[in-house]
């Protein structure tokens, strides 16, 4: 057994600059190895973090696991540090590990210790950001579709800034009464972290846009660049009534802010069937596989 301690605590704005540099070092393409995420979320997921040498740790305070660490160093030694705050809490060392490779980095480097459980609803769906922007080809052809019918009225598209981010929120009120968020805890929790979100915009360093028809909003977009070559969208809302409104904000946030990016990342759809058609119709070029690593 190590002999540390891990000071696992909520995550603070203080923190963005050592977790970005030690994120940076893993250039992980998953959603939640960035700050931004990492932050509006954290209540909602009970999330913990701690810094153990050059490694950002993640846990999860309420279902206790632990995420794939993310930095650099001796990985076995980190993992152990883990196992040994899971031990001396008397849980049991559930680790969830993004992307295929970090999967096989802990078979190499503990083999047969661990059994792992493939997670397919909370798999983030990797795009081309070209793709995304030029909405090429025949398998996209409905969403250009969708498009032309949006255009055929008076609109327009601009960058959130401090004149009119107020816009935003006011639209999240439109957005949660017309998706009954009263009596969904699960949208709640969303529109929880979608003001946290605004609040902390400019601090959090997000990049957003918002979409008007004949002057009015009927769509917005938040989020940021994750890691060298990945855009992430952490927030998209939209009138559903409005044809069109989802693809437009969805390739006009591309075109504004991912236009130098190889990728854009559109998070996981959570097992909800029309969300996951949604995703799937895109056409996705790649996807960050989840899996749950279970200590045997």
């Amino acid at each position: 057994m190590i002999e540390t301690k891990l000071d696992f605590r909520m995550i603070e704005l203080s923190d963005k600059p050592w977790i970005d540099e030690l994120l940076k070092k893993s250039d992980f393409w998953g959603s939640e190895y960035c700050f931004g995420n990492n932050f509006i979320w954290a209540n909602a997921y009970s999330s913990r973090i701690a810094r153990y040498k050059d490694f950002y740790l993640q846990f999860n305070e309420q279902a206790k696991h632990f995420a794939f660490p993310a930095g650099e160093g001796d990985l076995r030694e980190v993992v152990e540090v883990m196992m040994d705050y899971a031990q001396a809490h008397a849980f049991p060392f559930v680790m969830h590990v993004s992307h295929e490779q970090n999967k096989q980095k802990l078979e190499e480097l503990m083999p047969g210790r661990f059994e792992f459980e493939e997670r397919r609803d909370y798999f983030d769906y990797i795009y081309s950001a070209e793709s995304l922007i030029t909405l090429k080809g025949k398998k996209l052809h409905s969403k250009r579709n969708f498009i032309n019918r949006f255009v055929e009225k008076e609109w327009s598209v601009e960058p959130i800034t401090a004149e009119n981010i107020a816009l935003c929120n006011e639209f999240n009120d439109f957005w949660c009464a017309q998706n009954d968020c009263g009596n969904d805890p699960s949208k709640r929790e969303e529109m929880c972290a979608a003001r946290k979100a605004l609040k902390y915009f400019f601090e959090l360093d997000f990049k957003g846009c918002i979409l008007k028809q004949e002057g009015k909003v009927v769509a917005y977009s938040v989020g940021e660049q994750i890691n060298s070559d990945t855009f992430g969208v952490h927030i998209e809302k939209a009138n559903a009534d409005v044809p069109g409104a989802y693809p437009m904000i969805n390739r006009e946030c591309a075109a504004m802010f991912a236009s130098n990016c190889l990728y854009v990342n559109r998070e996981e759809d959570l097992g909800v069937e029309g969300l996951r058609r949604a995703k799937m119709s895109y056409n996705p070029v790649m996807f960050t596989e989840r899996y749950r690593a279970t200590l045997k």
